[in-house]
């Protein structure tokens, strides 16, 4: 019996475990089934239940047929006869299952490739797992390695040593050219099993993702390394601009000055590894408001106010001078500050500000003016703060915005200006609406018209009314001089009407001295004796009421001649 050591089997799964740093039970696994499906692809038309094993003492492999003892044979392929079992195997008995091997030897060409392919795909198979087992815990890491080839789309393929990786053309800086057999270093963003996108790569590196500037500056920086500066973030966009956040466990260390070094050396050299990339360092700071302002350099910042801490939004406002080194070129230095500290960044001039509190004061003066407040549910908060901003204090403002200058100032589209256009005409116009319904009078009864000749006769009993004042000694002229025979009146009685003809006023034949109504016109229910009292009313006051008793008797009494007086005395 040959042994082990000598036998090629054994020294081939020896070599291929060195090469591939393959466990070799993994590779005698990957021969037995090929064997098995070798041996079934060439005698599938015995339809045996076959099994391969690999003998270890003697490095060979065996394959096994198993069939089952009976009494009579149904299935010569399965089954085999009690009878000739006994002749195999002395003390067989029905139902055991005897393993009846099979000559190795003596398959063809196709099933020996098909074997070979086996062995192939499986030890692939183990190679790719032992890969992924040992760089998955390595995800992030920097390492070193050589350009080995490029393919079409501007892949690399990088040299690691005992593997290679891809270097997709997406993970790479636009300022950056690579060279064949040129170092590189690169992080390490993912590790797979599937390797038909990936150039049959399972390792995928990085030159673009921020880890790659932290892990640059740790090996730069020893405070870093050692834990006394630590890393609270950093943004990039590669191959233009980088900021990185920093910050010291120990009061004595700056955190900016140890990653920026003695002259500039330490960030000079990550700057040189990203090929010229512009690398801000940042103090980091626990108070947003501060962090903000640092994340803004190299703008100097005036003021910073927390508009909404939930939706963490954020004002910024600036010199006019430092404006547009705050935005940066195409808005990079603002977008990578909001990045950096994780809130959203709103950068205002201070003559932005001074036209806003204009626009706010002459809104509160002119009194037509509807402030943009109003239309918060339609418009949004968010919208409002922004519309006020670039200085659209009021919805009459926002109702005549040029469009297209709406849509530049906001940075949206045309169609969204004309709809937040359409909304302030739209809430202008129902304002107006509503204003002209509350205007218009509510509908009343029609006024009752006097009879015919009524407020005629009244406007004359007003327009002659007399004075009710007279002085004493009208008063004592004006009382009237009765005959001694005649009853004396009452005072009511006496008093003499409004409407009294000319020439009424004689007592006795002879006229009443001063009695006329050119002269004095009588008072209004005052009375005879001259004391003003008022308590009786004119008829003429109130034309639909009859005259009373006594003024009928006054009446009659004063158009009785004289004759008819003296006939009566």
């Amino acid at each position: 019996m040959a042994s082990a050591n000598s036998s090629p089997i054994a020294e081939n799964i020896e070599l291929l475990s060195r090469e591939k740093n393959i466990d070799p039970q993994t590779i005698i696994e990957a021969i037995t089934e090929a064997v098995l499906k070798a041996y079934q692809k060439q005698y599938r038309h015995l339809g045996e239940d076959v099994d391969v094993r690999y003998n270890a003492e003697t490095g060979q492999i065996e394959i096994f047929a198993r069939m089952t003892v009976v009494e009579e044979v149904t299935d010569p392929a399965r089954e085999i006869s009690l009878e000739e079992a006994n002749e195999l195997v002395e003390g067989a008995e029905v139902g055991d299952i005897l393993e009846i091997q099979r000559p190795f030897e003596g398959m063809g060409r196709i099933a020996a490739q098909v074997a070979k392919q086996v062995i192939t795909q499986k030890v692939r198979e183990a190679e790719r797992q032992n890969i992924y087992d040992e760089y998955i815990q390595r995800v992030g890491e920097l390492v070193h390695g050589f350009v080995k080839r490029f393919e079409k789309r501007g892949d690399i393929i990088v040299d690691l040593g005992s593997v290679e990786a891809l270097l997709p053309r997406s993970e790479q800086s636009k300022a950056e050219k690579f060279s064949l057999n040129e170092r590189i270093r690169a992080v390490i963003i993912k590790v797979t099993k599937e390797v038909k996108e990936t150039h049959g790569q399972q390792i995928i590196l990085s030159r673009t993702c921020p880890e790659l500037l932290i892990r640059l500056f740790e090996m730069e920086v020893p405070e870093i390394y050692d834990g006394t500066v630590q890393i609270k973030g950093a943004v990039r966009e590669p191959g233009e601009r980088a900021k990185i956040a920093v910050t010291s466990i120990d009061r004595d260390v700056d955190p900016v000055g140890a990653c920026v070094g003695m002259k500039g050396s330490r960030v000079q050299a990550v700057i040189r590894e990203l090929h010229g990339e512009k690398i801000d360092i940042i103090e980091w700071s626990e108070n947003p408001a501060i962090f903000v302002a640092n994340a803004l350099s190299p703008a100097k910042v005036n003021k910073v106010q927390i508009i909404d801490p939930v939706q963490k939004k954020i004002e910024v406002i600036v010199e006019d001078d430092q404006l547009s080194l705050a935005i940066g070129k195409q808005g990079q230095n603002v977008r990578l500050a909001a990045r950096l500290v994780g809130w959203n960044i709103d950068i205002r001039s201070e003559s932005d500000v001074k036209r806003e509190v204009a626009s706010q004061i002459e809104q509160l003066i002119s009194p037509g003016a509807t402030p943009l407040k109003v239309a918060e549910a339609q418009l949004g908060a968010d919208m409002v703060h922004r519309l006020t901003a670039k200085g659209y204090a009021t919805l009459e403002e926002l109702a005549e915005a040029d469009l297209d200058e709406l849509a530049e100032k906001l940075d949206i589209s045309l169609d969204r200006a004309t709809q937040l256009k359409q909304s302030a005409q739209s809430i202008l116009a129902s304002q107006s609406q509503e204003a002209e319904q509350a205007a218009a009078p509510s509908p009343q009864a029609e006024p009752m018209e006097a009879p015919v000749g009524e407020s005629a006769s009244t406007e004359i009993a007003e327009a002659t009314a007399p004075s009710t004042e007279a002085s004493p000694e009208e008063a004592v002229a004006h009382e009237p001089v009765t005959p001694s025979p005649a009853p004396t009146p009452s005072p009511q009685e006496a008093s003499v009407p409004a409407d009294q003809p000319p020439g009424s006023g004689e007592v006795n034949g002879e006229p009443d001295v001063g009695s006329s109504a050119q002269e004095r016109p009588p008072r209004v229910g005052a009375r005879a004796d001259g004391s003003g009292e008022e308590g009786a009313t004119s008829s003429s006051d109130d034309p639909d009421r009859g005259p009373t008793p006594a003024q009928a008797e006054r009446e009659a009494q004063a158009t009785t001649s004289p004759s008819e007086l003296e006939a009566s005395s």
